[in-house]
Parts: structure tokens; C-alpha cells; sequence
């Protein structure tokens, strides 16, 4: 699998991919959106919400799990 990287600017929802990499790619892509800068929107509503309203909660449960730190250091 190969990689390519650039920042672009979506229009419309339309993202261009720049000319460089256009005859690279012939196949079926798989696209990651990773912003740049934060909007306005999204300033506002990270102020509404805290870091743990993010997060997905644990799927382990822990409770009464005691080891030594060698021992987590091991796991």
C-alpha cells in the first residue's frame, strides 16, 4: 500500500488532488480528513465539552485487578 500526503482546500466538497500524484493513483483510495486549522464552530463546541466527553469509554473492566509493576510490565 502506498501513501501520499498534501494539504488541500475542499471545494464545494470536491478535494483536488494536485498533478503530481494524479497518474500515481489508478486505483480505489482510501481517505482520511484530518483539519488543519480548527473553525470557529469547532472552537465553540470544545468549550461545551470536555476532554472524557470525547473518548470512547473502556470496553475492559479493571476493577479489582491488582499486579505488580513487573508484572505490568510483562502484560
Amino acid at each position: 500500500m502506498k501513501s501520499y500526503e498534501f494539504n488541500a482546500t475542499p471545494e464545494n466538497g470536491t478535494i483536488r488532488i494536485p498533478d503530481k500524484y494524479r497518474n500515481m493513483i489508478t486505483s480505489e483510495v482510501k481517505v482520511i480528513l484530518l483539519e488543519q486549522k480548527p473553525s470557529i464552530d469547532n472552537k465553540i463546541d470544545a468549550k461545551n465539552h470536555c476532554k472524557s466527553d470525547l473518548l470512547l469509554p473502556p470496553t475492559t473492566n479493571t476493577e479489582g485487578w491488582i499486579f505488580s509493576r513487573e508484572e505490568a510490565n510483562e502484560r
